[in-house]
């Protein structure tokens, strides 16, 4: 099972934003840059709804890899949120922490992998099992 380390998120009103382009930058055809550079962006506040309840955690493994989850990402993990089925999430499952999709169907609760290679799982009504947060932003190494 793939692991997670999970440190919190420190905002601080201090914290210095980084210079920010207004323009959105096209993915497709080349175009010439028509934005100007805003003072800056504080990526705490465009990235946190509740820093109160929100943690980051550095992805270990890859079977997450067909969602976009590489090993080495960061993830922004809010645990306000009510789990959903079809969410992705980080879970708490007899001793371990996972990052998975939940699905819920009739006969229950299961972990989804993003990658073939990686089984199903199937959360027992004996299994210590929390869903400890859900997974609203992935920040990535380019």
């Amino acid at each position: 099972m793939d692991e997670i380390k999970i440190s919190e998120v420190k905002a601080d009103e201090k914290t210095s934003g980084l210079q920010f382009f207004e323009s959105r930058v096209q993915a497709g055809f080349p175009s010439p840059a028509q934005g100007e550079y805003a003072d800056s962006i504080d990526l705490n506040r465009a990235l946190i709804t509740n820093p109160a309840a929100t943690f980051c955690a550095r992805v270990i493994g890859n079977s997450m890899v067909d969602a976009g989850i590489n090993e080495g990402d960061l993830l922004i993990i809010d645990r306000s949120l009510t789990p959903q089925d079809g969410n992705i999430a980080v879970c708490f499952i007899d001793g371990d922490f996972t990052v998975k999709r939940l699905t819920v169907r009739d006969d229950g609760i299961y972990l989804t992998p993003a990658n073939a290679k990686f089984p199903e799982l199937r959360v027992e009504e004996e299994s210590n099992f929390v869903v400890w947060g859900v997974v609203s932003h992935i920040i990535k190494k380019v």
